[in-house]
């Protein structure tokens, strides 16, 4: 994933809400969120090239999501996929913290990344550039290819808009116009992340248009009291355009 915005214990009938865009390679396949043939416990889209994934579910109530740090500087050659970490927080069986901490302990062998990870009860953030492991207390926060909140225009804008729409769930229109917001920041707004001044421009918007690169899928996560869980994600062709979309619901087995 390249944007999370999350609402964590914050609505009193809805404990998760999750919106979020997946920004990768055109080139590079992947299929839509479903459930895996060799994990039918997981409910995920998946990278077809790596196996792994970038945002999923699982039936007993896990959430995990992961975005890439961007620093072209720290390159990594060679290292696993890090899509992988997202099936094994929605694996394990410990709590999120202690399922983070072991992942921490290994992350040195991967790119840069931060993966978010709930065991239903608890929400916590691993940032392997830093190696720090915390939980999160109730709250709205946003991710993108720095550290949990850091203050990016487009990330700001999707955390202000997801606690300003929380009141209308589901609100699914209002959450897809928020996810295919394709303004572009002004340059003296943009973040410096190594990338030349094109490319900060290009990576700006919410909903990314790029050579070869854009916003692939967008999703929608909505988790109430109860357990019932609604996992909705649209996938975009090349042109921006879509070209599917799936809605699955379940009850979390407790």
């Amino acid at each position: 994933m390249c944007l999370i915005a999350l609402a964590w214990q914050v609505h009193p009938e809805y404990p998760l809400v999750v919106v979020a865009n997946r920004d990768e390679y055109l080139d590079r396949p992947a299929m839509p969120a479903h459930w895996w043939h060799d994990a039918p416990d997981l409910l995920a889209g998946r990278d077809l090239e790596a196996g792994g994934t970038w945002l999923g579910l699982s039936r007993s109530g896990r959430f995990a999501a992961l975005t890439n740090y961007r620093d072209p500087s720290r390159r990594h050659t060679g290292a696993p996929s890090r899509g992988k970490l997202v099936r094994q927080a929605l694996e394990a069986n410990a709590d999120a913290l202690a399922t983070l901490r072991g992942i921490a302990a290994d992350s040195v062998r991967y790119a840069g990344f931060n993966l978010l990870a709930s065991d239903g009860k608890s929400m916590a953030i691993h940032e392997s550039t830093t190696g720090s492991v915390r939980l999160l207390a109730p709250g709205v926060y946003g991710l993108s290819n720095h550290l949990l909140d850091t203050p990016w225009p487009k990330l700001a804008r999707a955390r202000h808009l997801l606690a300003a729409l929380l009141p209308r769930l589901p609100a699914d229109d209002e959450v897809l116009t928020l996810l295919r917001d394709d303004t572009v920041v002004a340059d003296e707004e943009l973040p410096r992340t190594g990338v030349s001044l094109e490319w900060e421009r290009l990576l700006s918007p919410t909903f990314i248009r790029a050579p070869g690169y854009g916003t692939r899928c967008s999703s929608l996560i909505v988790v109430d009291r109860d357990g019932r869980t609604r996992f909705r994600e649209w996938t975009w062709g090349e042109d921006g355009a879509l070209r599917s979309e799936v809605l699955h619901y379940y009850s979390i087995s407790r």
